[in-house]
């Protein structure tokens, strides 16, 4: 007898059902999105129990004619494709019809709708699939769909859903990114009798991101507007000092269709390198515009899956522009802050206000073109912000000799290094103890590196990173505040004030940050700097660990050490760049090891990064180490000079500030 046999429709139907219905938010999601594609401008949701018990939602849209009703029920039918091209040409966000007869094949459906002004209607109601009423009824115009007793006749799917919070959590979550992707329509959300998210529908979209995520974090977001050929982005990126413990709040929108994408996360989260500590992620929301044959939305069943076409061009043009807007900030973090706003644990509803502070308006387009072109016409020296590198802080000890004069950037030219033209004439006071001795500090190597020698073709992570900061006209970068210099505190924190307020900088990731990107300019021809040692040193590590490193001794030839076997478990150092941190050189050459083996697929840009800041953190000042008053000015003054002199390497903040309203309010001056 024959095994194959073709499956009952109504098994089907439920199969299919899986693929696109795994909880309640995935009702929610393709019924708004039907009354999106209807071109509705009112939206509103209602759930009951997390959405198992009922889920309703109501549009103003087209709505559907009396005689494609029943038609809307059957796999399959849609009026959104006609034929293959068109799957090259999506503009909707659905268009497999799928959605109601996948619903309707698991739960109980009332759908009422009407497509004239009139006030007549059509009802139709289906229960696991099969059609049970269907009649005339007064509607206006739209679409009113409810669901009940979802999974009712799939006792096995209902067993595996969670708590009603946790199956609520995901219908608002959903709920919140299609307010996000559509500013323009009014959404409503409301859970049995409590109403949980309201936005306007007046196209303000940080309005809506105020009504989400709080007024706080809306006042902390910077709007970003770029385009190129292919691709047009828009939307708004948070400041650093904004962060968040998870990527939840990275919302990437292409073509008005919320999507998750791996590549675009990461373009995102690199374009603040440096800038984040581990395990902080920033609040983001892009929207981003190309043309449909370049994206696939058709690629995952629940359609939150795209494949781009030019993904190698689209992830550096995300990255460069979010990196740019940032170099256009003085990402200084004021550490009072009115506890107002944020994000309640009730309704969520967007008020109209106004944020008076970072203008609102776009800034203007990117020309990605023009920055490339300049990096591939010159040396990277030649880009806004690559002022030479200082090595050390008080000139003293067994530095090289310092610049001369005129090799130093003029004051007058400070703001094109992207550094400042300081003055630190201030009283050095000698409260908390200060030692006042003048000693050398450990700050490795003295002088400014020939900036000619690193260009872009030669340290391509480099340019990579600098061709965001290359902007139309240097002025467009802030300068690092003019500081005047007051004191120390506890030989851990420098404290200095300038018209605006007052100023604590944490001496230990100033200095490392100066050093990360000296070392960064080092390691761009590391080679060239390597010195053989008169006695080698020599490292041991396990036998594993032993045959894994004589496979990968050829990335250590890119840093500069030459690195060989020496029998059993022994390596020795033959030679390394003769700037390596003095005392330091074998313990960072072993956690370069112990990075090399940790690391599946070895990236050079990534071991020339983190052997710069393993260099940067061995060779900077430490906490509760006294500065002499010169030495304290040198360090804020070559701080100045970085091209980005706010955060550490590890994404820590350097300065904080008090503004001088701040303290009067401390101090009850204000009330």
């Amino acid at each position: 007898m024959a095994k194959i046999h073709i499956l009952d429709e109504h098994i089907a139907n439920q199969i299919a059902a899986g693929e696109v219905v795994e909880r309640p938010a995935s009702v929610v999601k393709e019924l708004v999105e039907n009354s999106i594609d209807a071109g509705a401008t009112r939206i509103d949701v209602h759930v009951e129990e997390g959405g198992l018990e009922g889920i309703r939602v109501t549009d103003n849209g087209a709505g559907i004619e009396p005689d494609d009703l029943q038609t809307a029920f059957y796999r399959h039918a849609t009026s959104k494709i006609g034929s293959s091209r068109d799957l090259f040409h999506i503009t909707s966000l659905g268009f497999r019809g799928e959605a109601l007869p996948s619903i309707a094949a698991v739960a109980k459906v009332q759908l009422t709708t009407s497509s004239g002004d009139d006030g007549l209607g059509r009802r139709i109601r289906v229960e696991g699939g099969k059609l049970v009423a269907e009649e005339d009824t007064p509607a206006p115009r739209g679409t009113d769909i409810q669901v009940k007793e979802l999974f009712f006749n799939t006792p096995a799917r209902l067993k595996y859903m969670k708590t009603i919070q946790t199956e609520l959590g995901h219908v608002s979550d959903y709920m919140y990114r299609i307010a996000l992707s559509h500013p323009e329509i009014a959404i409503t959300l409301r859970h049995n009798e409590n109403q949980l998210l309201k936005t306007l529908g007046n196209g303000d979209l940080l309005q809506v991101i105020a009504a989400i995520y709080g007024t706080q974090a809306a006042k902390a977001m910077l709007p970003i507007r770029a385009e190129n050929l292919d691709f047009e982005l828009a939307g708004f990126v948070s400041l650093p000092e904004w962060t968040r413990s998870n990527r939840n709040g990275v919302s990437t929108i292409v073509n008005g269709r919320y999507i998750r994408n791996y590549g675009l996360n990461q373009a995102i989260q690199r374009a603040y390198h440096t800038l984040l500590p581990i395990n902080r992620y920033p609040l983001a929301v892009l929207e981003i515009k190309m043309h449909p044959s370049l994206v696939d939305v058709n690629v995952h069943p629940a359609k939150l899956e795209v494949r781009f076409s030019k993904e190698q061009e689209l992830f550096p043009f995300v990255e460069e522009s979010i990196h740019r807007v940032l170099r256009q900030e003085v990402l200084i973090p004021q550490v009072v802050k009115q506890n107002v706003g944020g994000k309640n644990s009730g309704s969520v509803i967007q008020e109209q206000f106004h944020f008076p502070n970072r203008g609102l308006a776009a800034p203007p387009p990117v020309n990605a073109g023009e920055t490339a072109a300049a990096l591939e016409a010159g040396a990277v020296s030649a880009l806004p912000g690559n002022r030479p590198l200082p090595g050390s802080i008080s000139g003293s000890g067994d530095s090289a000799p310092a610049p001369k004069p005129e090799e130093r950037p003029a004051a007058g030219n400070a703001s094109m290094y992207g550094g400042s033209s300081r003055s630190t004439q201030g009283a050095w006071q000698a409260s908390g103890g200060m030692v006042r001795e003048t000693r050398s500090i450990p700050y490795r190597e003295a002088g400014y590196p020939s900036p000619q020698r690193t260009s872009a073709s030669s340290n391509p992570e480099l340019a990579s990173r600098l061709l965001a900061a290359s902007a139309d006209a240097p002025a467009e970068i802030p300068s690092f505040p003019e500081l005047t210099l007051i004191g120390q505190h506890h030989g851990t924190y420098l404290i200095a004030q300038n018209d605006q307020g007052l100023y604590l900088i944490d001496q230990h990731a100033a200095h490392e940050r100066v050093n990360y990107e000296y070392y960064y300019e080092k390691f761009g021809q590391p080679a060239d700097a390597s010195q053989e040692l008169l006695l080698p040193i020599t490292l041991e590590f396990t036998p594993s660990e032993a045959e894994q490193l004589k496979e990968k001794l050829q990335w250590f030839e890119q840093v500069g050490v030459y690195l060989e076997h020496f029998g059993g478990q022994t390596f020795r150092v033959r030679s390394h760049p003769y700037w390596f941190p003095k005392g330091e050189e074998k313990s960072l050459i072993e956690e370069m090891a112990e990075w090399v083996l940790g690391e599946r697929k070895i990236d050079l840009a990534k071991l020339r990064e983190k052997s710069s800041i393993l260099c940067s953190c061995k060779a900077s000042i430490k906490a509760n180490q006294k500065l002499t008053e010169d030495e304290a000015k040198t360090l804020l003054d070559r701080l100045g000079g970085c091209r980005q002199p706010y955060t550490c390497p590890h994404g820590r903040p350097i300065v904080v500030s008090f503004s001088t309203y701040d303290l009067e309010k401390l101090f009850k001056r204000v009330m």
